[in-house]
């Protein structure tokens, strides 16, 4: 199997570094590099909708969740992916790794935070408030446990080492997978 055939799904909470690191799978393996926030921006664009509004609709109407899912398989498929998306690990087709990024609530708002020129207290109560809803949501909708790891090939704690760090035992582990097939 060659790099360009791999199938690969990141997750994890708000501010773990899925993006970043997806996106870097994505470089060092010459992926397609897809993500459900892509997915959501051109979604709303299609639609004519500003995010908030796209936002609004979403909570709303499950047609937009069956459109992602939709969209998640359809790329799985396709094959020569990278899929960066909460629910990427259980909506993908036969993924080759399912890997979750995990990290403390309080490096991950401080992150963000950062990232978004934010008050900490403020993020802290937005992102809690915004984990509480998908994971009751994720359960109500695709009786998914969001708590449950056990979907997942590789979790890593991105609190325990910088960026780059993190990327090196990615790329890693892609190549023994890749050595293996």
């Amino acid at each position: 199997m060659s790099g360009r055939d791999l199938v690969i799904t990141v997750a994890g909470p708000h501010g773990s570094g899925r993006s970043t690191q997806a996106m870097f799978i994505a470089e060092s393996f010459d992926l397609r590099y897809i993500s459900a926030g892509m997915v959501f921006r051109e979604r709303a664009e299609e639609l004519g909708l500003s995010l908030e509004e796209m936002s609004r609709k979403a909570a709303e109407d499950r047609d937009f969740d069956n459109y992602l899912d939709a969209r998640t398989k359809e790329e799985s498929r396709r094959g020569g992916v990278i899929i960066d998306a909460t629910l990427s690990g259980w909506m993908a087709e036969d993924p080759d790794l399912r890997i979750y990024l995990s990290c403390p609530l309080e490096e991950r708002v401080r992150r963000i935070a950062k990232r978004e020129g934010r008050d900490i207290e403020e993020v802290d109560r937005e992102t809690r408030f915004r984990e509480e809803n998908e994971l009751r949501r994720f359960r109500e909708c695709y009786g998914v446990d969001l708590e449950d790891l056990s979907v997942y090939d590789l979790v890593v704690n991105t609190g325990l080492f910088d960026a780059d760090g993190i990327a090196r035992i990615l790329k890693n582990v892609i190549d023994e997978y890749l050595s293996c097939r």
